[in-house]
């Protein structure tokens, strides 16, 4: 894939996603990414550092604007342990673990992010509120129940099959409850 044509599929696929997932200022949001199955390879592969590098800083760029937190995720070689700024690891009291992610530990995306934050750290566990799967990485263990999947309008990126999560509150209480505010509660409040 060409990588201009890569960079501008992102911004439409991360704008695309973060619209659905109606991602909001202050919340978490995790990038899984495959840079061997979007080079067309098979995950764990085929990595490539410049893959990573446009894809994250693209992903990066978007998230930060609205003024939400990128975690990215990295591979089973470092128990799918996710690399955030040191702000929002301290702020939410998050467990940092000591490791540098490389290429094939921890991925590209990691590498990539590890030098576009202004001080990374890794955490083992977080809960998202929404996130972006590149290639198949399996990022639900990180975003907070409720998980809704969906489809981006872009459902590839170059070799790699793509997949969003968004999550919601939890629907509790039975028969009885009732789960959307009512004009007569509306007006209640007034």
């Amino acid at each position: 894939m060409e990588l201009t044509e890569l960079k501008y599929q992102t911004a439409q696929l991360i704008d695309d996603v973060l619209q659905q997932a109606a991602v909001k200022k202050g919340q978490i949001f995790v990038l899984g990414l495959s840079s061997s199955e979007v080079n067309g390879g098979v995950i764990g592969h085929k990595s490539s550092a410049e893959i990573g590098q446009i894809i994250v800083k693209v992903i990066y760029d978007k998230v930060s604007e609205i003024g939400a937190y990128l975690a990215v995720q990295g591979c089973e070689h470092l128990n799918r342990a996710l690399l955030v700024e040191r702000e929002l690891a301290e702020a939410r009291r998050l467990e940092i673990v000591s490791v540098i992610p490389q290429l094939h530990a921890g991925g590209s995306g990691q590498v990539a992010a590890y030098g576009l934050f202004q001080d990374p750290v890794e955490v083992e566990h977080i809960t998202a509120q929404a996130g972006l799967d590149i290639g198949d990485t399996a990022i639900g263990m990180h975003i907070k129940h409720v998980q809704i999947p969906f489809r981006p309008k872009l459902r590839e990126l170059g070799g790699a099959h793509v997949t969003a999560l968004k999550s919601r509150p939890k629907l509790i209480g039975g028969p009885r409850a009732s789960y959307q505010a009512t004009d007569v509660f509306r007006e209640e409040k007034k």
